[in-house]
């Protein structure tokens, strides 16, 4: 679900949520990280890399409503 075209595919809204549940993720692993040991610490890279498509993505259709 976490590829480029997939996202392009949601609505605003569900591109929106994606966005807050991956954040959310992002900070519970980077707690995890911190006072425990990660099964898997590439999960870190996975989530960052995901909320920056998003946003990307975001800002994307931003600029074309603007135009």
């Amino acid at each position: 679900m976490n590829k480029a075209k997939e996202l392009r595919e949601m609505s605003d809204e569900q591109l929106q949520l994606t966005l807050k549940d991956t954040r959310e993720t992002l900070f519970r692993r980077r707690i995890q990280a911190q006072t425990e040991r990660l099964d898997a610490p590439s999960e870190l890279r996975k989530n960052r890399r995901l909320i920056a498509r998003i946003k990307t993505i975001q800002r994307q259709r931003e600029m074309a409503a603007v135009s």
